[in-house]
């Protein structure tokens, strides 16, 4: 069940049938907890739309504006590197094998036809379908209410039981 890449991170998606469910709280609440335990934790979010973290006039608008492949912004206490493609060839595994080796765990939000164990969140009368029912990759589902599911149904106010489930799987339980 440990989805590992070559540099021995584990990889555990967060999805959803639609927006607005809750993968970004729940990832927002396991974040500290799991850190708490002595975990390294990244997270890849999936954007749907065009996005930029950059500021239009700031020299690294202007480096990137002219043709930077990638465009590395630091200071002490943060970095974002920015990657241009044309040819829209960024892809999932890309993105895993940029993140930092001292990683153990990578929650990737939204993404829910990617083929990486996932827990999928589940809310009663916002969810517009249960996706765990057809897609094997779903592991657990995190829900606002009991359901009858052949998976691991975890309590989507419970952090500390999604989080001991988590901590199972990372250790290969």
């Amino acid at each position: 069940m440990k989805q590992k890449t070559k540099s021995s991170k584990f990889i555990l998606g967060i999805c959803a049938s639609n927006s607005g469910i809750g993968k970004t709280y729940l990832i927002e609440n396991l974040l500290p907890q799991l850190k708490n335990k002595g975990l390294n934790v990244s997270v890849i979010k999936h954007a749907h739309h065009t996005f930029d973290i950059d500021t239009p006039g700031k020299d690294s608008f202007r480096i990137r504006k002219a043709g930077a492949f990638q465009t590395l912004v630091f200071n002490k206490e943060r970095a974002a590197l920015i990657t241009e493609t044309d040819d829209n060839s960024f892809s999932l595994d890309k993105a895993i094998n940029q993140i930092d080796s001292s990683t153990d765990i990578i929650l990737i939000e939204g993404l829910k036809n990617m083929l990486y164990p996932k827990i999928e969140v589940y809310r009663k009368g916002k969810s517009l379908e249960k996706l765990y029912d057809n897609d094997a990759h779903i592991i657990a589902v995190a829900s606002d209410h009991p359901l009858n599911s052949k998976i691991p149904c975890l309590d989507l106010n419970n952090i500390d039981e999604i989080i001991n489930f988590i901590i199972k799987i990372y250790n290969n339980e």
